[in-house]
């Protein structure tokens, strides 16, 4: 948090927020008499680095939504800014900053990691510029203009805890990465899994934390857990990282242990995973094969623009981001702002969406239903298979 600090004071110091909420108040060009002026807004995203698979599906799931909208948000044609988040706050803060100063937006939406999400918020709400993010979300004090269509960090966990302890008859080991985001992730499960009286396998009862994002080998800690008499394994991984650990997971000692985990097997790192990742259980709040019409639209345009890709969760959450800046931005008048825009926002009510139906909660999250997965083949093809519903979490 220091360095989130630091960096904020950087941005603070040189002016460079408050110009650019200058820039956001002149509302951008008009499209000719009587015709709806254009929007600029903000996708910030890993477009690079660890994350970047799960950057270009934020990218990919909020154009989605613009092509099939005749690239327009509440009426007014978008202009769609793109920033690259990097590897974390270091990257994020320039590249918003630019956003907020050079592009003038009236609204940011993506980003991927919680430390960026931490550093550049307090940038856009002095700027009083809304934060619509579409990735996993930390704990922030100020709310008043952040909102995601994803999830707080640690609604996975919490939502699979009491399938786990029904299901595993012993202790289960927490292992995850030393940032911000896996903080959150493994924390969602471990505080709930020993709050309805579950036990850690860990040492003293603690997750073992691996450094990120130097940790490639995995093998000497699957040698802990073995030795500590798991009956189970619980993670959180992204990118790379959940690459290096599925393959390795199924090479080691621990391999006929049940592994849990968020997102570990979300997305192109499944194909990569292959083989190695079948059979492992994951939780999420989205599935393709969701039997809805939102859904079904959404997965059929997807498949249609990317025939190459499934659609993940990130990239269902971007597109529900641009659903929810339609509804805001056409509610907020002839003449949108940033601050109308996230007045509106706060007003929206129930969302249909491809995961089914959700709303803001108190926290400025969705309220939402999450499913338990298992890897399988589907045809020919590895797939995360929808199992069973869990527990709906956010209210």
């Amino acid at each position: 948090m220091s360095l989130q600090r630091r960096l904020v004071s950087i941005a603070l110091a040189t002016g460079l927020v408050l110009t650019g909420a200058g820039c956001a108040k002149d509302e951008a060009k008009s499209g000719g008499a009587g015709a709806a002026s254009t929007l600029k807004i903000g996708l910030l995203g890993s477009l690079s680095g660890t994350y970047q698979a799960i950057g270009t599906d934020v990218k990919n799931g909020f154009e989605l939504y613009l092509k099939m909208h005749d690239k327009k948000l509440g009426g007014h044609p978008i202009d769609l800014k793109i920033g690259d988040e990097g590897d974390g706050a270091q990257t994020a803060v320039p590249a918003a900053t630019k956003l907020i100063k050079d592009e003038g937006v009236l609204a940011v939406t993506g980003i991927v990691g919680g430390g960026s999400v931490a550093a550049v918020a307090p940038l856009l709400s002095e700027a009083k510029i809304p934060l619509v993010g579409s990735v996993g979300r930390p704990e922030l004090k100020d709310l008043s203009g952040v909102w995601t269509t994803s999830f707080m960090s640690s609604d996975p966990g919490q939502s699979i805890a009491q399938y786990i302890k029904d299901k595993v008859d012993g202790p289960v080991f927490a292992i995850g990465p030393d940032y911000q985001g896996g903080y959150d992730e493994v924390g969602g499960f471990t505080n709930e899994f020993t709050k309805i009286g579950g036990t850690l396998a860990n040492a003293n009862g603690k997750t073992l934390w691996t450094p990120f994002p130097q940790t490639t080998n995995f093998l000497p800690y699957f040698s802990q857990i073995k030795s500590s008499g798991a009956k189970a394994v619980y993670t959180f991984y992204a990118g790379k990282a959940a690459i290096d650990f599925v393959k390795q997971y199924k090479q080691s000692d621990v391999k006929d242990l049940p592994l849990y985990a968020a997102f570990v097997t979300e997305g192109s790192v499944l194909q990569a995973e292959g083989d190695a990742a079948k059979d492992v259980y994951t939780v999420c709040n989205y599935s393709p094969d969701l039997d809805n019409e939102e859904n079904r639209k959404f997965v059929a345009a997807w498949r249609q623009a990317y025939p190459d890709a499934t659609p993940t969760t990130f990239a269902m959450a971007s597109y529900d981001a641009a659903a929810v800046l339609d509804r805001a931005i056409g509610a907020a008048g002839a003449n949108p702002t940033s601050q109308s825009i996230n007045e509106q926002l706060g007003k929206l009510g129930q969302i249909s969406s491809p995961r089914g139906q959700w709303q803001f909660g108190k926290n400025h999250a969705p309220i939402q239903k999450w499913y338990l997965r298992q890897v399988r083949n589907d045809g020919r093809a590895l797939a995360n298979v929808l199992v069973q519903d869990l527990a709906t979490v956010g209210a």
